[in-house]
């Protein structure tokens, strides 16, 4: 039940950390935001026309930047090898505060949009995240073949400039970086233009709500959410995700209540025939049920201790197998009131399965448990 609710609530904390570690204020999406696990997950890109959509928006006198960010699968491989692996691609428009560089350069610009024209020359460079570099064994100055298609990709080279932790930890999974025209040019995407959002950050002193209010009457057919409105809108499209897990934790709780009260029962039944002798030796009913209950409230606590004891453990394997299988770190997350209310649970279940068992054993007369 701990690792459950640990699962549940590092869920909840690391989106509110991702979407955090954005430093946006608000997000504009073109209906539903709806994940996606092709190429290892991502979202779909559902808003288009998203380049002078961000240039209206930042026309707002208290906008201070409206950027458009595509999340695509893209194939990828190095140039000392032929064979291919798709990862998340991400297309922003030039470096400036949307990427967070930890070595190496950003991306210098997007001049190959050149106004819509996609004409310009392309850079060609590329940002990578820790975890690509080591699953293809790349680091800066290296050089990569990236496409939305395997012809696209063995038609275009990418040079790495830099490493980003950003949107890795964002989406929990390995990603590149490039220009947003370049991700739209190699696949193929540049009459339409999609982005999975429009991330917008609003000028020191200016009012969220205000300019969100300003914006949802100016442009109605679009959502437009703060970080907390966002996460819960990608939450909500993952429902039956949400309604398996809280599934798993009431049958966690059942099936822990089951078997508590099965043990006790068995452990009561054993005793029987002493608790027969004690009775007809003068002992009251009740001295013998709160004995019972005795037993099951130190059987509760001493059980409740070692799971939490055994959470400890158990958190950091998992978080470890979490971190390499999906990405994200830290996905099962503790805290003391965890511990306590499963605590609580094992002693209250305790306790109330000995002295129900302890009043099925009284009720039981002496003389037919001892022949």
């Amino acid at each position: 039940m701990t690792l459950l609710a640990g699962a549940g609530i590092g869920v909840l904390e690391t989106g509110e950390q991702g979407f955090d570690a954005a430093e946006r204020d608000l997000w504009v999406t073109s209906g539903e935001t709806r994940i996606t696990s092709a190429g290892g997950g991502g979202f779909e890109n559902t808003l288009y026309n998203s380049r002078n959509l961000s240039a209206e928006m930042e026309a707002h006198e208290d906008v201070q930047h409206a950027i458009p960010l595509a999340f695509d699968t893209v194939y990828v491989s190095t140039n000392h090898s032929d064979e291919f692996h798709t990862f998340v691609a991400t297309g922003v428009p030039g470096g400036g505060p949307v990427v967070q560089i930890t070595e190496g350069e950003g991306i210098q610009g997007d001049t190959h949009y050149a106004n819509g024209t996609y004409e310009g020359e392309m850079t060609r460079e590329v940002v990578i995240d820790k975890e690509t570099a080591d699953s293809l064994n790349i680091s800066t100055g290296d050089t990569v073949n990236i496409g939305g298609s395997l012809a696209a990709a063995r038609q275009n080279q990418f040079t790495i400039v830099g490493i980003s932790p950003t949107f890795e930890r964002m989406l929990g999974t390995p990603t590149v970086t490039m220009p947003l025209s370049e991700l739209h040019q190699v696949t193929g995407t540049t009459q339409t233009e999609p982005a999975t959002f429009i991330t917008i950050t609003i000028e020191d002193g200016a009012s969220v709500n205000t300019v969100q209010k300003d914006l949802e009457e100016a442009y109605p057919e679009y959502e437009i959410r703060t970080n907390q409105e966002q996460l819960s809108a990608v939450l909500q499209e993952q429902v039956l995700l949400l309604a398996a897990a809280g599934a798993l934790v009431l049958l966690a709780i059942g099936s822990g209540i089951a078997l508590t009260i099965s043990l006790l029962s068995l452990v009561i039944h054993q005793q029987r025939q002493t608790f027969a002798a004690l009775t007809a030796q003068g002992i009251s009913r009740s001295l013998l049920v709160s004995t019972v209950i005795g037993q099951g409230f130190i059987i509760g606590l001493i059980g409740g201790a070692i799971g939490i004891l055994l959470t400890v453990p158990a958190v950091s394997i998992f978080n470890r197998l979490a971190a390499a299988i999906v990405g994200f770190e830290g996905l099962l997350q503790t805290a003391p009131w965890i511990y306590g209310t499963g605590l609580g649970i094992a002693v209250v279940v305790g306790t109330i399965a000995a002295a129900t068992a302890g009043w099925r054993i009284s009720r039981t007369p002496p003389l037919e448990l001892l022949h």
